[in-house]
C-alpha cells in the first residue's frame, strides 16, 4: 500500500514472498517481507531520507535497491528537522448544536459529572495497606453483590508507593493527584481510603492538599488507629456496606455525548496500526469532539519526531509550547538511556514492522484525528477543556492510562497490532485490533476488527463511525471484552517517578 505519492516505500498489507510482483510498475520483491513491513519502490542512496506518509521515519543506512525489504537493519535513526509553526493550522471545530448531539445512557452525579460505570473504590495511601484493601474487595464477590444490581463492583486500587519516597515535590504531588482523580471520578459512587498511619503520604495532608473531605460516600480508615489489620478489614467492610444502598439507587438516563471523555492508547503496535486502528480511532475522536466530547492523546515518548504535527494544530502558541516543553523534559530525562525515545522500539513493535520510534510515533499520532489541539496537561491533572487535548505520560500503557483516568477519562480506547490484553477500572477499555489475523486469533480480547480497512471492507470513515457507535454502546453499560474477562484490577499504576530511598 502506497500511503503518499511522495513516499519511497510501500507497506505490505499481507506477507510478500521474495520474487512477488508488486503493483508499482511491475516491481519485484527482493526479499520475503512480513505483513506490516516496508518495501522500497525506488533506489534510495545511503543517507537519504525514508518517507512514509510524506514524513521522514529515518535515513538509509546503506544503498537500497527498489524492491528491497526495509527495516531496522537498513534504516538509520537520526534527528529530524521540525518546524513547530505554532497554531498555524488551527481551525475551530464546527460543533453540532446541543439538540443534535449523540446520546448515551449515563449515570448523573450530584456534582453534574456523568459516569459510564458505578463502582465503589478502595484506595491505599501506601502499599502497606494493600492487603487490607484486597481482602475487603474479595469479601464483596459476585454472589454478595447480587443484592445491589446497579453497582458494578467493589474494586481495590493498589500501588507500590506512598513511603520511602520524597516527602515533597513532583513525585508526591503526582501520586496524590492520581489518587484524588480516581476518588473523585464520575465512575465511582463512593470510596474508602486506607492508610497505615506512619507513611510519608500522610492521610490528613493528602486530604488537605487535594481538597478532599470525609463524608457518607468517602470514608477513611487508619490501621494503626483502629488496632491493626483485622480491625481495619472489619471496619472497611462496614464502611462499604453503608455505601452500597445509596450507590445502588442510581439509574441510567439519556445524556449528551459531550460528557464522554476517552483516553486514547496504543500498545503492541505493528506496521498496520498507523493505517487502520489508529486513524480509525482518529476519525471516531473527531466525531466525539464534534459532539462536544473530549479525547485525550498521551504517551509523550511515542509522539517524538512528529510533535510538530500537533503544535501546528494547537489552539494557541502557548498550548503548543507546553507540548514542546514536555518533550524537552523527556529528552533530558532519558539522555543516554536505552529507551524508545532514543530510537529502539520494543521487540514486538519491531517484529510488527516498526523500524524505530519515528515510525511508531507517526502511526500513533494518527489517533489524534484532525481537530485542533486545545490544551496540554501534566500527568493526572484534571482535564477540564473540551475537544482534543494532550496529557504528558510515559509510553507504558498501564501508567499512561492511569493518568488519563485520573484526569477524568470515563472510557479508554486502546489500539493494538500485536494483541495487547489490557483492561482498566473504573473506566472500561475498548480494544481495537489493527489487522484481521490477530483479531481472529484473539477475539476474546479484541472488541473491534480495524483490519477491515486493510481488507478493503470498510473505509476509514466507516470504521470511525463504527468505533464511535461502540463507544456510545459501552458508555451506556454494554460490557467490553476486557470487562467480561475481569481484566483491569492490576493495571492501576501511578507513574513511579522520583527517588526511592
Amino acid at each position: 500500500m502506497l500511503l503518499s505519492p511522495t513516499d519511497n516505500v510501500v507497506v505490505a498489507t499481507s506477507a510478500v514472498p521474495q520474487g512477488a510482483v508488486l503493483p508499482q510498475d511491475g516491481l519485484h520483491a527482493n526479499h520475503d517481507t512480513p505483513q506490516g513491513h516496508k518495501i522500497a519502490i525506488r533506489p534510495i542512496q545511503q543517507g537519504a531520507p525514508i518517507l512514509k506518509f510524506d514524513t521522514v521515519i529515518g535515513y538509509a543506512a546503506q544503498d537500497i535497491a527498489a524492491g528491497d525489504w526495509l527495516h531496522s537493519h537498513n534504516i538509520k535513526f537520526d534527528a529530524v528537522d521540525k518546524d513547530y509553526a505554532f497554531a498555524r493550522d488551527y481551525t475551530p471545530t464546527d460543533l453540532l448544536p446541543p439538540t443534535e448531539r449523540a446520546q448515551f445512557m449515563g449515570i448523573r452525579r450530584e456534582n453534574g459529572r456523568v459516569g459510564t460505570r458505578n463502582y465503589i473504590g478502595l484506595f491505599v495511601t501506601v502499599n502497606c495497606s494493600a492487603t487490607v484493601a484486597r481482602k475487603i474487595a474479595n469479601y464483596f464477590d459476585e454472589e454478595r453483590m447480587e443484592a445491589w444490581e446497579n453497582v458494578d463492583g467493589v474494586i481495590p486500587f493498589i500501588h507500590e508507593s506512598g513511603c520511602g519516597m520524597e516527602l515533597t515535590g513532583e513525585p508526591m504531588d503526582l501520586l496524590r493527584r492520581t489518587l484524588s482523580g480516581y476518588i473523585r471520578h464520575p465512575n465511582l459512587a463512593g470510596a474508602v481510603v486506607l492508610s497505615l498511619g506512619c507513611e510519608r503520604n500522610n492521610l490528613a495532608q493528602f486530604f488537605e492538599e487535594e481538597g478532599l473531605a470525609e463524608g457518607k460516600m468517602l470514608r477513611t480508615i487508619t490501621m494503626q488507629h483502629v488496632g491493626g489489620t483485622a480491625r481495619a478489614i472489619a471496619e472497611g467492610k462496614d464502611a462499604v456496606r453503608e455505601m452500597l444502598d445509596q450507590a445502588n439507587a442510581v439509574q441510567r438516563e439519556p445524556c449528551s455525548a459531550e460528557h464522554i471523555t476517552i483516553g486514547m492508547q496504543c500498545g503492541g503496535s505493528d506496521g498496520l496500526s498507523g493505517l487502520s486502528a489508529n486513524p480509525g480511532l482518529g476519525v471516531a475522536a473527531d466525531i466525539l469532539v464534534r459532539n462536544g466530547g473530549t479525547a485525550i492523546l498521551s504517551e509523550t515518548p511515542e509522539i517524538f519526531g512528529v510533535e510538530h504535527l500537533l503544535t501546528r494544530r494547537a489552539r494557541t502558541e502557548e498550548v503548543g509550547r507546553k507540548l514542546v516543553e514536555r518533550m524537552d523534559w523527556w529528552l533530558e530525562h532519558t539522555k543516554g538511556r536505552d529507551t524508545q525515545i532514543n530510537g529502539v522500539v520494543s521487540p514486538g513493535n519491531q517484529a510488527g514492522g516498526l523500524a524505530n520510534v519515528l515510525e511508531k510515533s507517526l502511526g500513533g499520532a494518527k489517533k489524534s484525528g484532525s481537530t485542533g489541539l486545545m490544551e496540554v496537561y501534566r500527568y493526572a491533572e484534571a482535564v477540564t477543556q473540551k475537544g482534543l487535548v494532550f496529557m504528558d505520560t510515559p509510553g507504558f500503557d498501564p501508567v499512561s492510562a492511569t493518568g488519563q483516568i485520573a484526569g477524568g477519562a470515563n472510557l479508554i480506547c486502546f489500539t493494538t497490532g500485536r494483541g495487547s490484553c489490557f483492561g482498566s477500572y473504573p473506566s472500561p477499555t475498548i480494544k481495537l485490533a489493527s489487522n484481521t489475523p490477530m483479531f481472529n486469533k484473539m477475539q476474546d480480547d479484541m472488541d473491534i476488527n480495524c483490519g477491515t480497512v486493510i481488507d478493503g471492507e470498510l473505509s476509514l470513515e466507516e470504521l470511525g463511525q463504527a468505533i464511535f457507535e461502540r463507544i456510545i454502546a459501552i458508555a451506556s453499560g454494554e460490557q467490553s471484552k476486557s470487562e467480561a474477562l475481569g481484566v483491569g484490577e492490576e493495571e492501576f499504576a501511578p507513574w513511579p517517578i522520583g527517588v526511592t530511598g
